[in-house]
Parts: structure tokens; C-alpha cells; sequence
């Protein structure tokens, strides 16, 4: 049995843990290989490689990060179809969507090799007479990632790049559900010219995560997964005294206006919802439908999900695999029961949906709920399947305000041709990304990902001019030269004059 490593000091190890976990090929319910699980011994392992590191890595200069990053770009974009191979393997998501979700990872890095531009800080001449001042961004010291399954490249490269750049060292914990990418990764920025012990890979579960939170040489730890662990990740690793962002889940609404062009706002709404099986936090779950647009979306909608092509992420031809494990199938056929037992109405079901020659892989179909409302389970919880609901509103108001009672704040959208109300959409909605007419808006990497509310626990959003204030400190040095002092001691708080 394959037995996937983890990468410390440079090197790939089996670690000091006996402890394995089942790594599962979704389309056909197999186990393909372990994971070594790390314990306490192989992150002090890590710590010590990266406590060796990061003196000359942090003195190394920008431009020459930025080269290495360079470099590592290139290495990924080569390698993209291996990488998106991997991923289909283990996640399930289509070949051609794990490809794009090694381009958005890309960008990222493309956005850290500017290191050179942003650590630059400001400077001010003459604050006072005689006085000039200056701002300087440095690193943290050692920072650490724990990242979700449902994006094993995406996700790492949205931290990991950040955090290189910036002069830090960086120890990631990716999911064990779906963990050779993130070897891949590190094999890559090691060959890219990266120093041994400054991005290190670390198996584990629930005992590594809190090992990470609670080591005292990790400054900062940043987190993508659900709300309920996100508010613990929050919690104990600032209780520890790190600096935290922790990104939680998403119960993303798009409302459909009556004036919308119906026929792209299903062609949205479909891809958006049962895209890589509905396991997105920035996937819409919820469609408000304002007015009589509800029933003609609905309409077209169970057409639409009816249709789905479904079958193994291996076949470009297919529009949706299967989800990344049996429990988590479990877990959506439960929540699509509880939406028929609390009076919702069950237009299409997808529970039973089999794959032919994959009939023991985790496969489900879309399903698509009508006539969903507020109490409901499948409206309060965050579904992580391909499940579609859809709620009525008279008016945008009500609308509006049905988006803005969510306690999630992740992403929203609209579908409007109007102006007017996409501008009062946009200034009154409560929720961290906002698309107008684009369903699932994730920003560019040189802006920055971050929801409210619950579904963001910290100070600082992800990537982007965000991402670098998150793994830096800001410096203010004030200088003054001999023949600007005057004699004597000065026993009064300096000011301009």
C-alpha cells in the first residue's frame, strides 16, 4: 500500500506516528493508499527545520524570493495536468475544474512574486525639523496553514505563497483526506530553489491541528474549513497568543430578479451550485427567486439538474464526480431527507443517483428543493453537496433582507439588468464577496478573500494586500542625525514643534 510522506527539513519522511489514515478514490469507493498521521514529535521535527531556516531566509531580499517564486510558477503551470490528475483522484472533482483550480492557485503566486513592490513601505521626509520617518514590513517567523479538502492545491497556494514571500517560514497541514498535491507542491518549490525547511508538509487530523495551535514557536495560523472548527482554530490559537485567520462556512444566497436574462442566470445558477458537487464554500446554495420569477426558474432549473452528466473526474465529458468520501454522502442523503420530513418540496432527487461501472463510488445526484424556508435544516446548515434551494420573496427588500438574517456572510450575487438595484444590492448586503450578475465571486489575487459574520473568525481576509499585512509586522523607525539634536535632555513627549 502507498504510504504518502510527509515533507520536513526538505526531505520525505514517514514520520515518528505509526498512526495511518484511508486515502479513498471517490469514483470507485477504494482505498489508493495511506497517510501517515503525524504526532507532537514529527511537528517539533518541522519546527526545528524551519527555527533553522528562517534567519537567512528572512535576511534573503525580496527580488531573490521573488525569483524562487518565479520559478515555482513556472514548475506548477508545467505540472498542471499532473496536479489536477491528483486531485481528481482523491477529491473527485472533474479533471478540467481541478485545472482551474490549479490556475487560481497560480495566481496567487503570480501576486507574491510582486514581493519586491508590496514590502515596500513609506517613507516621510522631514516630520519634524531635522527628522525624517519610514515604515518597513518584516516576517513573523514560522507560520502555519491548515487547509481544507475540497481545494488540496487552491487553498495552499492562497497561504503558502503569502507567507514565503513575506520571509517567513511556513508549515502546512493539509487535509488527509486528499493529501499528495501538497507533497507535489513542496517537491516543486524545493526544485524551484526554495531553502529546506521553509515550506514543510505535515500530515494529521484533529491532534495535529491543535499541536499546531498550541506550539508556542508558531506566530500565526491561518485556516479554511467549517464554522464550527474555524471558531475553535480562532479561539484556542489566539488564546495561545498567534495571530489567526480563520475562515469558517457559507450558506451563499443568490436573489433573481423578475428583470434578470433567465437564460444565463440558470446557466450560472446551475454551474454554481452543483459545480465540483457542490463541495464550495463560494458555491450558491440558496436561490431567492423575487416575484414571478420563481416558477419559470424552477422550471428550467429541474430541467437543467435532471440533465446533469455525472460520472468519474477522470472524464472531461462528465459536468460533476462524485463527493470526496462515503460518510460525507451519508451525511447529504440525511439532509436531503430532512428537507422532504420538514415540508419542502423535493422537485428533483438526486439520493439514489448510480454511476454505471462505478456503483460502490460516492455518488449522488443534484437535487433541487422548492418552497424552502427559513426553519428548515437544509436551509440553516451548510449542505456541502449538490443540493440547490430555492426561496420566494415578493419583493428585493424581503429578499434583501432573508440574505442579510443568514448568519453566514461568505459570498452573495444578484441577477439583475437594473442598476439601481444592483448598486442597492452591492452597498446593503452583508457578505464579503458580492457578484452582480456573476455567481460565484471570488476576487483576483491581487484583491483579497474574506467573508463576515460567521463565516470569518480574525482581522485579516486571505491573499492580496490582506494577505500581506497578515503575515507581517508593521515597523515605524524615526530618525534624527547629530547635527539635528539640540543639547540637553528633553523630558516632554516630542512634538512637531
Amino acid at each position: 500500500m502507498k504510504i504518502i510522506p510527509h515533507v520536513i527539513g526538505g526531505a520525505h519522511t514517514a514520520g515518528q506516528s505509526a498512526r495511518r489514515s484511508d486515502v479513498f478514490n471517490p469514483a470507485t469507493g477504494e482505498v489508493q493508499a495511506q497517510v501517515a498521521l503525524g504526532g507532537q514529535s514529527d511537528l517539533e521535527a518541522a519546527i526545528t527545520a524551519a527555527q533553522k531556516a528562517f534567519p537567512a531566509w528572512a535576511e534573503t531580499p525580496p527580488l531573490t524570493r521573488a525569483r524562487i517564486l518565479f520559478r515555482a510558477r513556472d514548475l506548477i503551470e508545467q505540472r498542471q495536468d499532473e496536479l489536477a490528475a491528483m486531485i481528481s483522484a482523491e477529491h473527485g472533482k472533474i479533471h478540467s475544474d481541478a485545472k482551474g483550480e490549479v490556475t487560481r492557485g497560480l495566481e496567487v503566486v503570480e501576486f507574491a512574486t510582486a514581493a519586491p513592490e508590496i514590502l515596500k513601505g513609506e517613507f516621510t521626509e522631514q516630520v519634524s525639523r531635522g527628522v525624517d520617518a519610514y515604515t518597513m514590513r518584516q516576517p513573523l517567523g514560522i507560520a502555519a496553514g491548515i487547509t481544507p479538502f475540497n481545494f488540496p492545491v487552491m487553498v495552499p497556494l492562497w497561504m503558502a505563497p503569502m507567507a514565503i514571500a513575506t520571509g517567513n517560514c511556513f508549515i502546512l497541514k493539509p487535509s488527509e483526506r486528499d493529501p499528495s498535491a501538497s507533497v507535489m507542491l513542496a517537491d516543486i518549490f524545493k526544485e524551484a530553489g526554495l531553502p529546506d525547511g521553509v515550506f514543510q508538509v505535515v500530515h494529521g487530523d484533529k491532534d495535529m491541528v491543535n499541536a499546531i495551535l498550541e506550539h508556542p514557536a508558531i506566530q500565526a495560523v491561518s485556516f479554511v474549513g467549517s464554522t464550527p472548527i474555524a471558531k475553535h482554530v480562532y479561539a484556542t490559537g489566539t488564546a495561545h497568543g498567534k495571530r489567526v485567520q480563520a475562515l469558517g462556512g457559507a450558506k451563499n444566497h443568490a436573489i433573481v430578479m423578475p428583470d434578470c436574462d433567465l437564460d444565463k442566470t440558470v446557466d450560472a445558477l446551475i454551474g454554481a451550485a452543483y459545480g465540483s458537487a457542490g463541495e464550495r464554500c463560494m458555491a450558491i446554495s440558496v436561490a431567492v427567486a423575487v416575484g414571478p420569477v420563481a416558477d419559470p426558474l424552477v422550471k428550467r432549473l429541474a430541467e437543467r439538474a435532471r440533465s446533469l452528466k455525472i460520472g468519474a473526474g477522470t472524464d472531461n465529458s462528465n459536468e460533476m464526480g462524485p463527493l470526496v468520501t462515503g460518510q460525507h454522502l451519508a451525511r447529504v442523503r440525511g439532509l436531503v431527507d430532512s428537507g422532504v420530513e420538514q415540508g419542502a418540496t423535493l422537485v428533483v432527487d438526486g439520493r439514489d443517483h448510480v454511476v454505471s461501472g462505478h456503483e460502490k463510488g460516492f455518488f449522488i445526484g443534484g437535487s433541487l428543493f422548492d418552497h424552502v424556508t427559513p426553519e428548515m435544516q437544509i436551509y440553516r446548515e451548510e449542505i456541502f453537496g449538490p443540493v440547490l434551494c430555492v426561496m420566494r420573496a415578493p419583493d428585493f427588500n424581503t429578499a434583501l433582507k432573508l440574505v442579510n438574517e443568514s448568519p453566514f456572510g461568505n459570498g452573495t450575487a444578484i441577477f439583475t439588468r437594473d442598476g439601481d438595484t444592483a448598486r442597492a444590492f452591492t452597498h446593503g448586503v452583508q457578505a464579503g464577496m458580492v457578484g452582480v450578475n456573476v455567481p460565484i465571486p471570488v476576487p483576483m489575487a491581487f484583491h483579497s478573500f474574506g467573508g463576515w459574520k460567521d463565516s470569518l473568525f480574525g482581522d485579516h481576509h486571505m491573499h492580496g494586500p490582506e494577505g500581506v499585512r497578515f503575515f507581517t509586522r508593521m515597523k515605524a523607525v524615526t530618525t534624527r542625525w547629530p547635527e539635528g539634536i539640540r543639547s540637553g535632555a528633553e523630558f516632554v513627549m516630542p512634538t512637531h514643534g
